[in-house]
């Protein structure tokens, strides 16, 4: 029985160090960065005093593709508590990520940083890979892979930040 206790224990420790208990940067100041394209210039830190959600995806994305419909629906629903969403597009292709953008009626604040400098500043690995960034500019959550921005328990934490 102790063994199996103790089984369980190490089990379970290994689940929280694969699952990043403390990711790096939780806590930390986000890097600032400024990508332009062909639309439009963004500075990171020109939204300081709001809560960010920094979130670095790409048209040919599946999971990106199905997280964006509720990220849409948050922006919309919480642009006036001080929340905005900055979406940073990884693609090459131009007219890919301008066809996606009306298809997807996208109302974020979007661009497309094709050299990925700024993805790289986090360290970005996967997409969609997106940062929560308080009005301070300190990074307070991280979430790897396709989030429902639309879900209680997501709303209320970005209306309490």
């Amino acid at each position: 029985m102790v063994y199996l206790a103790l089984l369980i224990g190490s089990l379970a420790g290994l689940n929280g160090c694969y699952s990043g208990n403390h990711p790096g940067r939780i806590g930390t100041n986000a890097p600032d960065f400024t990508v332009q394209d062909s639309d439009r210039k963004v500075t990171l830190s020109q939204f300081h005093g709001q809560v960010v959600v920094l979130n670095f995806w790409a048209t040919w994305c599946p999971p990106c593709i199905d997280e964006t419909p509720s990220l849409v629906k948050m922006q919309t629903h919480l642009k006036d508590k001080g929340v905005v969403v900055l979406a940073v597009s990884i693609d090459a292709d131009d007219a890919a990520y301008h066809k996606f953008l009306k298809d997807y009626s996208v109302n974020m604040i979007t661009v497309r940083d094709e050299a990925r400098k700024a993805s790289s500043l986090y360290g970005t690995f996967g997409w969609p890979e997106s940062y929560i960034i308080d009005r301070n500019g300190v990074i307070r959550r991280k979430f790897i892979g396709a989030v429902d921005w639309t879900s209680p328990e997501i709303v209320e934490y970005l209306t309490k930040l």
